[in-house]
């Protein structure tokens, strides 16, 4: 059997890519939608443990399945002694030949250094654009002035924190943290 394994790294990301390309040459697929750093990938490990000799496993491209070069050589030796094919099908790579095999290598190298770089990439934006001064990260739950006037409420003993977290529809340890940083920039 070729078993089809497609991954996305969060809910929002649509695997239609994968599908369209894997659903005519497989005769099952899996989809999973988790970060490939992650460390537990339900699907893909229980695929590993059915997956028999003389199936196939199929994947749209070499990064949906491994989180580095060292996992994608060792999970391909694995697949290997159990009897066991892959292919990746946008490289054409089919490690039941010796050529598949070298390229399968080289492949996972590049793609391992690709994520790096992304990462690296990532990080410079984040560094760069906290250094103009933008924010990172969600939208503070609470403006300066209901912070304020929830600290003039709590000082006074007009109500509590959980009172004030209520009213303003957060959590009361938002109430605590949103004072202590706002009593930090004075």
């Amino acid at each position: 059997m070729k078993i089809g394994y497609l991954r996305v790294s969060t809910e929002e990301q649509r695997p239609d890519r994968q599908i369209d390309g894997l659903e005519p040459i497989c005769d099952a697929l899996y989809i999973e939608k988790v970060s490939a750093v992650n460390r537990k990938r339900p699907i893909f490990e229980k695929i590993l443990d059915e997956l028999g000799p003389g199936d196939t496993l199929v994947v749209w491209d070499l990064d949906r399945a491994f989180r580095s070069t060292v996992d994608a050589i060792t999970q391909a030796e694995q697949l290997r002694e159990r009897g066991i094919d892959f292919q990746i099908v946008t490289l054409g790579v089919d490690t039941s030949t010796a050529d598949g095999k070298l390229v399968y290598t080289v492949i996972a190298a590049f793609a391992e250094h690709e994520r790096n770089r992304l990462s690296e990439r990532t990080k410079e934006g984040l560094r760069a654009a906290v250094k103009r001064g933008q924010r990172l990260g969600p939208p503070p739950k609470m403006t300066d002035a209901q912070i304020r006037t929830a600290k003039l409420k709590i000082e006074a003993k007009e109500a509590s924190v959980a009172e004030m977290a209520a009213l303003n529809g957060v959590h009361p340890m938002t109430i605590t943290r949103s004072i202590k940083r706002l009593e930090e920039k004075a």
